[in-house]
């Protein structure tokens, strides 16, 4: 798998059922200027898929409130997505989720993220891209193990922070938590009050 980390985002423009439920086209760089995170699943009216991604639309308000838009991207077609998000939760679909669903038909998409496996699915890439469109996170997981939403949402908080104050994030960092200066002597000063509770 490619390290995306640090380099340009792939730009692509797909087909999409948007937040609103109508067809439309979604490029990458109609976000900039904005977080993006692009998540990949791999197929509609499967199993683990649909947990993440109402799993994604329950965060939306606090990605919003993080001037961060979520894609969702797979290789079905808009029409399966729009058939998958007009069913009923209790049914097995995901209802009527806040944002777009990317139809990535010819798989360019997953081959561009180097998430693709045997020419077929998406394995369960997430990335975190910044307002220049940089990827500044990214985990794959395999296809049984479904991912923490959660997660992502501390990335794009700690990446904020960065940005913002010029510290970095140590490990287990949350919001409303202490960073340190990227330095010898900030290291030395955080470790000193906070090794214990690593």
């Amino acid at each position: 798998m490619s390290v995306l980390v640090g380099k340009q985002a792939p730009d692509f423009t797909a087909d999409a059922v948007l937040a609103d439920g109508s067809f439309g086209k979604v490029s990458l760089s109609d976000y900039k200027g904005k977080y993006t995170v692009l998540f990949f699943y791999p197929l509609d009216f499967t199993f683990v898929c649909p947990t993440e991604i109402i799993a994604f639309d329950k965060r939306i308000p606090k990605f919003a409130e993080k001037n961060t838009q979520v894609l969702g991207c797979s290789v079905d077609s808009k029409f399966s997505h729009w058939a998958w998000r007009n069913t009923k939760v209790k049914n097995g679909g995901i209802g009527e989720v806040q944002f777009p669903l990317l139809a990535d038909i010819t798989k360019q998409i997953a081959r561009d993220y180097d998430v693709l496996i045997d020419d077929s699915v998406a394995l369960r890439g997430a990335f975190l891209i910044d307002k220049a469109g940089v990827v500044q996170h990214q985990v794959i997981n395999n296809l049984p193990l479904g991912r923490n939403i959660d997660e992502m949402l501390r990335m794009v908080d700690a990446l904020q922070f960065t940005e913002e104050h010029g510290e970095v994030c140590p490990a287990g960092w949350k919001d409303g938590k202490e960073g340190m200066n990227p330095d010898g002597e900030g290291v030395a000063s955080y470790l000193a009050k906070n090794a214990r509770r690593l």
